[in-house]
């Protein structure tokens, strides 16, 4: 009896163990930040139901299915011990150039809208400059990593810019001026966290304006002179007119915005019901489940309906911010870069519809159609959970470690 009694302790043992472990585990998943994540995603298929009714260019079911594979790339995200991504700056730099540049290339990339954009898998259009986001994220965590906290030489910020312009210049000749500027949103956050000098950055916001001034300056000078767009498109700068005057044209070129405001005014306070909003039903609101997705929901659900969704935003920032601060400094910067993405693309959205921001094709996270998009955010929540959870893991296991040698000392 003695024997079966101390054969059984080594598989009691080993059970309590995987308890513990499970436990463990499962005590560090960051549950809240999930359940945010699911919550937006659940507003937005049913925004989304309502936005597609009778538009035969989008497919709900499609959405469904792009949820789903979103989903299995959290969960792959999410199990991949993030620390691995540190030493591949140079890598990922190559890959976002040979995403961004895939569009180009003659019978892969398709051109929808007089952009090339798009590339065709097995049928699907897949947008590579969305995924290309993840990247630029890693990349540039990856990079500012490296100087602790400090970037104080000029050399090295001016690398950092480069590896940063890269793949903008890539995109923006496509031409996407709206993820380009996601791009720039997501390395002035990631430098800024980073440590690098203050005074740089201000210089390099000072420039930049000159810059875009002078582009804005000259533009309509090299047009006349060459006879066709040399550094904006046409419909880039009849964007920036309206924004300065919604009035410059309101059956033309300010249609968007004046229906746009038509929809969130005529929510008033609770919405006018499910599926009961006449500018997107009707068709008077354009690109309805994409960029103006905020104007139905607004006028679906009205005010309140539209706080709930800026709340949760709010909430995943806190989330996300909460868990940078208890993360290693490559996590902590993984993080701000996702939390730039996420508020560039939340202002900039939302801020168009309402006239306060100039409109672009910068869709709403976790909202707007279109399963490339919804790709990237979910991949950015499971790269977030995974650095909360393996934060959590290190930081209970630091007591065991000090109390193994406190005891190894009193030996």
């Amino acid at each position: 009896m003695a024997g079966i009694t101390i054969g059984k302790e080594p598989l009691a043992r080993i059970r309590s163990d995987n308890s513990s472990t499970f436990r463990r585990v499962f005590f560090s998943i960051n549950w809240l930040l999930l359940l945010v994540a699911f919550a937006l995603v659940c507003i937005g298929l049913l925004t989304v139901r309502s936005a597609t009714q009778g538009r035969s260019l989008y497919s709900f079911n499609r959405q469904l299915m792009g949820v789903g594979i979103s989903i299995g790339l959290m969960v792959a995200f999410w199990a991949f011990d993030y620390r691995q991504w540190e030493r591949f700056s140079g890598p990922l730099l190559v890959l976002s150039i040979l995403f961004l540049v895939a569009p180009m290339v003659p019978g892969l990339g398709d051109e929808v809208d007089g952009g090339r954009r798009w590339i065709s898998i097995f049928g699907q259009q897949v947008q590579p400059s969305e995924f290309a986001k993840i990247i630029v994220i890693l990349m540039m965590a990856s990079l500012l990593a490296k100087y602790k906290g400090k970037l104080g030489s000029s050399r090295e910020y001016l690398k950092c810019l480069g590896y940063m312009f890269v793949p903008m210049v890539c995109v923006m000749v496509q031409p996407d001026l709206g993820t380009a500027l996601v791009y720039l949103a997501i390395g002035m956050t990631v430098l800024f966290v980073g440590g690098a000098n203050r005074w740089y950055i201000a210089l390099t916001v000072v420039i930049g304006s000159v810059f875009v001034i002078g582009v804005l300056t000259v533009d309509p000078i090299l047009d006349g002179f060459f006879g066709r767009d040399v550094l904006l498109k046409e419909y880039q700068v009849n964007r920036l007119l309206v924004f300065l005057n919604e009035d410059l044209d309101p059956t033309g070129l300010g249609y968007n915005l004046r229906q746009s405001k038509i929809a969130i005014g005529s929510g008033g306070w609770t919405g006018v019901g499910y599926m009961q909003g006449t500018q997107s039903g009707l068709g008077f609101l354009p690109a309805a489940p994409t960029d103006f997705i905020f104007c139905v929901l607004a006028e679906e659900f009205g005010f309140f309906g539209a706080l709930v969704l800026i709340s949760l935003y709010v909430a995943l920032i806190l989330i996300c911010l909460r868990v940078a601060l208890r993360a290693d400094a490559f996590g902590a910067l993984i993080v701000a870069g996702c939390i730039g993405m996420w508020v560039f693309q939340v202002l900039q959205n939302i801020g168009m519809t309402c006239g306060l921001m100039p409109i672009t094709g910068i869709p709403l996270p976790f909202m707007s159609y279109g399963s490339s998009f919804m790709v990237v955010n979910f991949c950015a929540v499971g790269l977030i959970a995974s650095i909360s959870m393996r934060s959590a893991l290190d930081a209970q296991a630091r007591p065991s470690i000090n109390t193994a040698i406190i005891r190894n000392i009193d030996k």
